[in-house]
């Protein structure tokens, strides 16, 4: 039995036929945000083990944040944000677009699966995207299956 099992029973009386894959999105307040919640207030169904986080604006997720939430054992993390141009920060989802790319080749490079971090621009409109959207990154990481890199090297530097 691992550490992460000890720690947590429900992880170990879980099977991998009925796992579920923990999604953080970082949804920007203006456009993603907003539309998650119509997609809630439309009764638009999608999986309910993904947790929203609202941020100002998705420029202002930073790396570290990623990297911490694959720590504390987030299967897959979704940087949702404004549509290139329509920024209410006018640059914000540029930056997001550039953080993304570095941070998909660290993940290659200390080798997680770059499928697990994954951008995109949903507008306050887009309801039925939103769904689309969270639906497909689940059923994606559910291939991968859970995420024990990152989890696995934060226990054995703490248990060493």
């Amino acid at each position: 039995m691992s550490v992460n099992e000890a720690l947590d029973p429900k992880a170990s009386a879980q099977t991998p036929e009925d796992w579920q894959p923990k999604i953080l999105v970082f949804a920007c307040n203006w456009c993603t945000y907003a539309g998650a919640d119509l997609t809630g207030l439309s009764r638009l169904q999608y999986p309910a083990t993904v947790r929203i986080l609202r941020v100002p604006c998705s420029g202002r997720v930073n790396p570290q944040f990623v990297i911490k939430a694959f720590q504390k054992g987030v299967d897959a993390v979704l940087v949702c944000g404004c549509h290139p141009g329509d920024c209410h920060y006018t640059t914000g989802n540029y930056y997001t677009r550039r953080r993304f790319l570095l941070m998909r080749r660290l993940m290659e490079y200390i080798g997680l699966e770059p499928e697990r971090l994954q951008a995109r621009w949903i507008s306050a409109a887009e309801a039925p995207k939103f769904q689309q959207v969270i639906t497909e990154v689940t059923e994606q990481i559910r291939a991968l299956g859970p995420n024990r890199k990152l989890r696995d090297v934060q226990w054995q530097q703490w248990n060493s």
